[in-house]
Parts: structure tokens; C-alpha cells; sequence
């Protein structure tokens, strides 16, 4: 069973430039990113260090795991190794928040000292995802007539589309004619 990603706080992490360390593992059974679904398998395993800034915690670290989801292509399965960057900025009390930082980069802290770092473990895993998922970067995805996986080899309805579309060319019967310079003068 995985252990949980809320963090009671301690007190002594209220002190300007304290810091602390936590570690854990997370069990998240998929995850959406865009129209593709990523599962998995295991527990993922994080580590985060609070620091104390003076105004706000900051909480850096890492999440690492493995995930599975469907090529883009050929709907085979994608197996990828993640390591995403976990990044958080927490005031210690509500006011004007810093000026470099815009209202979606930080929040405030809770009330009952308790961090939860799930969003943060979520959010770091989806930066890492890829835009378009393949199994391979030259995958041949399926065949749009019979639906054929073309990575194990080509497909029959292929080489009957090639002679339907050869057949339906006037310059057709040129296939065979020789366009060298003998042929020419034999002519």
C-alpha cells in the first residue's frame, strides 16, 4: 500500500531557512493527458525538500515511475520510464504575493499545516509525458483498409490498392516502355 502524500507539517519548518526532507511512494491508477490515458503499474516513488524562505515554503524534488499507454499509431503498448520535476511555492499566510510570480505560480498554505503534494506529483507527471506517444519514432501505425498492424510486415490490401490506383493511370501503359537512347532510334 502506498503511504500518503500529505505532509503534517513540522513545526521547526517555520523557522526562516529551515528544511526538511520527506520521501514516499504514491499508487495513481491512470492519468489523462489530451485524448491519451497513461496507467501505472507500481507505486511511484518521490522525494521533495521543504524549505522555509522567509514568506513561503518552497518544495522541490522528483517523482519517478513507470507508465503505460497506446501508440499513437499502432495502438501497440508504450512502456516509459518518467522522472518529473515536482516544484511547489507555498505562502506562509495570505497577502500580496511576490512580485515575480504570477496568481497560478504558488498557492497559499492551508490553514491546518497540512501539504498535499498530490497536484504537484500530478502536474510534474504531465510535463513529462510525450505530445504524441509511439512505440518507436518510425512506427508504420495500422493499415486504413483492414486495420493490419504494419510494423509485423505489409498487408495484402495494400498491394491491391497499388494495382487499382496503377490501373486507373492513362501513362499506365508506359510502365514497360525503355526511354533510352536505343530504344529511341530502334523505333
Amino acid at each position: 500500500m502506498a503511504e500518503s502524500v500529505r505532509i503534517n507539517l513540522p513545526s521547526e519548518l517555520f523557522a526562516p531557512a529551515e528544511s526538511s526532507f520527506f520521501e514516499g511512494t504514491i499508487e495513481i491508477p491512470a492519468l489523462k493527458a489530451g485524448p491519451d490515458l497513461y496507467s501505472f503499474t507500481k507505486p511511484l516513488s518521490w522525494k521533495v525538500d521543504i524549505s522555509n524562505t522567509g514568506d513561503a515554503l518552497l518544495v522541490m524534488g522528483t517523482v519517478e515511475g513507470e507508465a503505460v499507454t497506446s501508440c499513437a499509431r499502432c495502438l501497440e503498448d508504450v512502456h516509459l520510464d518518467l522522472m518529473g520535476e515536482i516544484e511547489g511555492y507555498f505562502l506562509l499566510s495570505e497577502g500580496t504575493a511576490p512580485e515575480d510570480l504570477d496568481d497560478d505560480e504558488f498557492d497559499v498554505l492551508p490553514p491546518d499545516h497540512i501539504l498535499d503534494l498530490e497536484p504537484l506529483i500530478k502536474a510534474a507527471l504531465l510535463l513529462e509525458f510525450p505530445y504524441i506517444p509511439l512505440c518507436k519514432d518510425d512506427c508504420k501505425g495500422l493499415c486504413p483498409q483492414c486495420g493490419a498492424n504494419l510494423n509485423e510486415g505489409p498487408c495484402g490490401c495494400q498491394k491491391e490498392e497499388e494495382e487499382e490506383n496503377f490501373a486507373k493511370n492513362p501513362f499506365a501503359v508506359l510502365k514497360d516502355y525503355r526511354f533510352d537512347e536505343e530504344a529511341l532510334n530502334n523505333s
